[in-house]
C-alpha cells in the first residue's frame, strides 16, 4: 500500500511539472487569412527561379513562398534564407521556411535553435516579414534521415519551437507530418531505413510486435499543443496508387530500402477522380482494409486544437505525350484543394510544389509539377483562385525593389522638418539675388575681373561650376559629419543638386555635338556617342560587379552601399524607419551554376548596384537617345524636342510610370528627370544666340525681375510665416505647402525647376563678371573636377566604400569628418590632375 502511494505521489509530481513548466508561447502575432480563403503561394526552384518571374506568370503576386533550408544553419544558410525571406517581402508574401536537419536529431542543440530564432527575429524587423517554420516535416515517412524517431523528433521540434517563440511573435511553428495511407512506408521509394531504435514502444501503437499499416502514423510524432502554432500535412497527387507488398517492418531493425522491396508504385498521368482529395482528408484513401473508424487528421489535430492547416500538395505530371492532359490532372488537383478550403475552414495555407525535377515514384523520370508552366495554364489557375476565394496578394508590407530603389532617394535629404528645410530653401534664393545683385555691380564698376574667354568652345565657367556640383555628390554620399557636409546638404542641396548635374551635362554635350558633327560627319558622330554611351555602361556593369565583390571578402563590408537603412524621412514615415533594403537581392545568384537568367537580367538592366551609384543608368540611357535628340536641335526643331520633353514630364507626373526596371528608374524616373538633359542640350546648342539674347538690355531686365520676384516672393512668405502676418494675396497655408508640393528635393517638382533656372542664371553671370578672383580662389581645385566630372562620380563610389571600412570611425565626429572628407577630396583631385585611369574610365 505505501509502495503504490509513493508511485502515485510520483505520478502526480511529474505530471505537474509537466502542466506547470514554461513551454513555448504561441504565435500570437502571426496573422491568418479569413476562413475559407486560404493562402496561396509556390515551391520555387530558387537556383533558377524568382518571385518575379513567378508573380510575371501567374498575373498576380501570392500570399505565400515556401522553401528548403538546411538546419542548423550555416553561414550560406543563413544567406540562402535571408534572400528568400527578402523574394518574399518584395511582395509581401507570408515565407514558409522548411527546416532540414543535416545531422541527426539528437545533435541538434539549443544553441542552434537560438542561433536560428534570432535570424528569423532579425528578418522579421529588417523586413516586417512574417514567418511559418516547418521543422523537419514528413516525419512519419522513411525517405528522411529524421524520420520515424518520434522521441528525438517531438524533443527536437520542442526545443526549436521553444527559442523560436521567445524569439520573435512573428514566426510560427508548424507540424507537418505526410498523409498516413502507406504508413510505415515500408516499400517506399527513397526509404532510407532510418534508424527506429530506442522508440520501438512508441511506434507501435498496437502493441503487435510490428511496425505495420495498422500502427498510428500521426500521434508518436505530435510535440504538443503548446509548441504548435500550425499544423500541416503533405498531400500530393502522383497518380493512381497500385499497391504495395512488404510494407511492413521491424519496428527496432527496420527493413531494406525502398528501392530493394516489392512496391507496384503509381501509374502517372491520371487525372485525379472527384474525390481523391475529400476521401483523404476522412483518412480513407489508400489504407485498404485498415481505413476503416480512423479519424481524420484534420479533426485530431487542427479541429481539436484550433490550429491553422497548411497543406503542402501539388500533382504530378510527366511531359512524355502519354495519359491524361496536363490541365486536366493539374486543374483536377487544384480543384479539389481549394474546394477543401471551403468545406474545412481551417485549412488556411496552400502551398504548391512549383517544381520541375526526377522523381523515384516514376523511376527517376523528370516530371513537371508546376501550375505555371504554360499560359494556358497560369491563366485556368488564376481563374480558380478568384473563383474559390483563395487569397493571393501581399499579406504583410510589401518591401519591393522599387521600394528599397525609392528609399535611397533620403541620401539626398537633410535632418531638418519641411520647415527648416523650406528655410533653407528661402536663405539661399535670396543669397543667390544678393550675389546676382553684386555680379551686375561687379560688371559694371569692375570689368577687369570678366570672364575673358567669351568664345572659348571649352567654357571654363562650366567646368568650374560642375566642380562644385560634382563635390557636393561627393560630400553628400560621404555620409560624415564636417562643415563640407553641412554645407553641401542643407544649404546647396536645398536649392540644386542631381538635376543641375544632369542640366550641365546636357549643356556640355550640346555644346560639343555640332562641332563633332562639322568635324566627322553626322552618322561618324552618332557612332562615337553610342560607343561613349557603351563604354559608360561596361563601366557601370563593371562597378555593380566590383563593389559586389568586393563586399565578398571576409575583411571588407560593404553594407553601407550595397543596402540601405531607412532613416524614416521617406514617403513611408517613421514607420518603416530602420528597414534595411538590400539592393543587390539577387546578386548571389550570379554565382549558381547554371546562373539563372533572371539574375543576369538584373545585372544586365542594372537593377541591382550601390545606392551611390544609381543615377549612373540614367546617363547610359540619355546618352544613346543623345543622336536622335541632337538631329532634331541641330535641324532647328529644338521646340519639337522640348514639346516632346514636356509632354513626357507632364505624363509622368500623372501616372508615374516606370518603363525601365533599372535601379534607377525609381529614383530618377527617365520620363522625369530627362527634362534637364533636354533643355541642356538646347541651351548648349544655341548658346551663344542665348547668351546674346540675356545679356541685352532687355534680356537683363528680365532676368533681374525673374531673380529678384522669385526670391523675394520667397522671402516674403517667409516673414509672414515667421512673423504671423497674412501674406496677401497669397493663401494663408501657402508656405506651409510649397515644400511638400513644389520643393521636395527628391522629386523634380515645379519649385526645383524654378530654382534650376535660377541657380544657371544666377551662377553664369556671377562667373562672367567676378571669374578672376573666383578662379584665382577655387579654379585651380574645381575646375579639373568639373572637366572630369563623370570619372569623380565614378570613382567616389570607392571612395564611400573604403572610409565605410575605416576601423574605428565615428561618423558623427566632426573632427573625423572634417580630416577624412579634406583627404578624400584632395586624393580625388591629384587622381584627376595624375589622369588616374581615364584610358579605362569615361569622364
Amino acid at each position: 500500500m505505501i509502495a503504490l502511494r509513493a508511485a502515485l505521489v510520483a505520478v502526480v509530481t511529474v505530471l505537474a511539472g509537466l502542466l506547470l513548466a514554461p513551454g513555448a508561447t504561441a504565435a500570437d502575432d502571426v496573422p491568418t487569412p479569413e476562413q475559407g480563403a486560404p493562402w496561396y503561394g509556390p515551391g520555387l526552384d530558387w537556383t533558377k527561379d524568382s518571385a518575379a518571374a513567378y508573380g510575371e506568370r501567374l498575373g498576380e503576386t501570392p500570399s505565400l513562398y515556401s522553401q528548403r533550408v538546411n538546419y542548423p544553419l550555416s553561414d550560406d544558410d543563413t544567406t540562402y534564407l535571408r534572400q528568400f525571406a527578402g523574394q518574399a517581402a518584395t511582395q509581401g508574401a507570408v515565407a514558409a521556411v522548411t527546416l532540414e536537419p543535416t545531422v541527426p536529431l539528437d545533435e541538434l542543440t539549443v544553441a542552434d535553435a537560438e542561433e536560428l530564432a534570432d535570424e528569423l527575429a532579425t528578418l522579421h524587423d529588417e523586413l516586417d516579414q512574417v514567418l511559418l517554420v516547418r521543422f523537419a516535416p514528413e516525419m512519419n515517412g522513411t525517405w528522411y534521415g529524421w524520420a520515424q524517431q518520434p522521441t528525438q523528433y517531438v524533443r527536437a521540434f520542442r526545443t526549436v519551437a521553444d527559442a523560436v517563440h521567445a524569439a520573435t511573435p512573428y514566426a510560427a511553428m508548424v507540424w507537418s507530418p505526410v498523409y498516413g495511407a502507406g504508413y510505415p512506408f515500408g516499400a517506399a521509394y527513397g526509404d532510407v531505413d532510418p534508424d527506429r531504435e530506442g522508440d520501438t514502444t512508441a511506434l507501435d501503437t498496437d502493441e503487435n510486435g510490428i511496425l505495420d499499416g495498422a500502427d498510428d502514423p500521426y500521434a508518436p510524432y505530435w510535440p504538443g499543443e503548446d509548441a504548435v502554432d500550425w499544423v500541416g500535412i503533405t498531400l500530393y497527387h502522383f497518380g493512381v496508387d497500385r499497391g504495395r507488398e512488404d510494407n511492413d517492418l521491424d519496428p527496432s531493425t527496420g527493413g531494406q530500402t525502398g528501392d530493394d522491396e516489392i512496391s507496384e508504385g503509381f501509374e502517372p498521368d491520371v487525372a485525379p477522380e472527384q474525390d481523391d482529395l475529400e476521401a483523404r482528408l476522412d483518412e480513407t484513401y489508400g489504407y485498404g482494409d485498415q481505413g476503416s473508424g480512423r479519424k481524420p487528421f484534420y479533426d485530431r489535430f487542427a479541429e481539436r486544437y484550433d490550429k491553422p492547416v497548411l497543406l503542402e500538395t501539388g500533382a504530378l505530371w510527366r511531359p512524355d505525350g502519354e495519359g491524361d492532359s496536363e490541365i486536366s490532372i493539374k486543374r483536377g488537383w487544384w480543384r479539389q484543394v481549394f474546394a477543401a478550403g471551403q468545406d474545412r475552414p481551417l485549412i488556411a495555407g496552400i502551398s504548391w510544389l512549383e517544381q520541375k525535377r526526377p522523381e523515384a515514384e516514376v523511376q527517376g523520370d523528370e516530371v513537371d509539377w508546376r501550375a505555371t508552366r504554360t499560359e494556358r495554364l497560369s491563366e485556368a489557375l488564376r481563374r480558380d483562385l478568384d473563383r474559390y476565394g483563395v487569397r493571393v496578394g501581399p499579406v504583410t508590407r510589401v518591401l519591393d525593389q522599387e521600394a528599397a530603389n525609392e528609399a535611397t532617394a533620403q541620401g539626398r535629404l537633410p535632418d531638418a522638418d519641411d520647415g527648416g528645410e523650406m528655410g533653407w530653401i528661402v536663405f539661399c534664393a535670396a543669397l543667390l539675388a544678393v550675389a546676382f545683385v553684386f555680379a551686375g555691380f561687379a560688371g559694371r564698376f569692375i570689368p577687369s575681373w570678366r570672364y575673358p574667354n567669351e568664345h572659348d568652345p571649352r567654357d571654363q565657367r562650366l567646368d568650374l561650376f560642375r566642380g562644385w556640383i560634382i563635390l557636393t555628390v561627393v560630400l553628400t554620399h560621404t555620409e560624415l559629419t564636417s562643415p563640407y557636409s553641412y554645407i553641401s546638404l542643407n544649404a546647396i542641396g536645398a536649392i540644386t543638386g542631381a538635376e543641375m548635374f544632369v542640366l550641365l551635362s546636357g549643356i556640355v554635350l550640346g555644346m560639343i555635338y555640332a562641332p563633332t558633327v562639322r568635324k566627322l560627319g553626322e552618322w561618324r558622330t552618332a557612332v562615337v556617342m553610342w560607343k561613349r554611351a557603351r563604354k559608360q555602361y561596361l563601366v557601370a556593369l563593371a562597378v555593380v560587379l566590383i563593389i559586389f565583390l568586393l563586399g565578398l571578402l571576409p575583411f571588407v563590408d560593404a553594407t553601407a552601399i550595397t543596402t540601405f537603412t531607412d532613416r524614416g524621412t521617406g514617403e513611408n514615415g517613421q514607420q518603416v524607419q530602420g528597414q534595411v533594403y538590400d539592393l543587390y537581392a539577387n546578386g548571389p545568384r550570379l554565382f549558381d551554376y547554371p546562373t539563372p537568367w533572371y539574375a543576369v537580367k538584373q545585372l544586365l538592366l542594372l537593377e541591382m548596384g550601390p545606392w551611390v551609384f544609381n543615377i549612373m543608368g540614367l546617363f547610359v540611357v540619355l546618352s544613346l537617345l543623345l543622336p536622335p535628340m541632337m538631329w532634331l536641335v541641330r535641324r532647328g526643331y529644338w521646340w519639337v524636342l522640348l514639346a516632346l520633353s514636356w509632354a513626357a514630364f507632364v505624363y509622368s507626373a500623372i501616372y508615374s510610370p516606370h518603363w525601365l526596371p533599372s535601379q534607377f528608374e525609381d529614383v530618377f524616373p527617365l520620363l522625369t528627370w530627362q527634362i534637364a538633359f533636354t533643355h541642356g542640350l538646347v541651351i548648349g546648342h544655341y548658346r551663344r544666340q542665348l547668351t546674346a539674347a540675356l545679356t541685352s538690355r532687355w534680356g537683363k531686365v528680365a532676368c533681374t525681375v525673374f531673380v529678384l520676384g522669385y526670391a523675394g516672393a520667397l522671402v516674403y512668405l517667409w516673414l509672414g510665416h515667421a512673423y504671423g502676418f497674412v501674406t496677401t494675396p497669397f493663401p494663408d497655408t501657402t508656405y506651409g505647402y510649397l515644400y511638400q508640393h513644389a520643393y521636395t528635393r527628391i522629386f523634380l517638382q515645379p519649385g526645383r525647376l524654378l530654382d534650376l533656372v535660377l541657380m544657371i542664371v544666377v551662377a553664369f553671370a556671377f562667373l562672367t563678371t567676378c571669374w578672376k578672383p573666383v578662379n584665382a580662389v577655387v579654379g585651380w581645385f574645381w575646375t579639373p573636377l568639373g572637366a572630369a566630372s563623370l570619372y569623380v562620380f565614378i570613382v567616389h563610389v570607392f571612395f564611400v566604400l573604403a572610409i565605410a571600412n575605416i576601423p574605428g570611425l565615428d561618423r558623427g565626429s566632426l573632427w573625423q569628418g572634417t580630416v577624412i572628407h579634406t583627404a578624400e577630396i584632395l586624393l580625388i583631385w591629384l587622381m584627376v590632375k595624375k589622369k588616374f585611369l581615364f584610358s579605362v574610365i569615361p569622364r
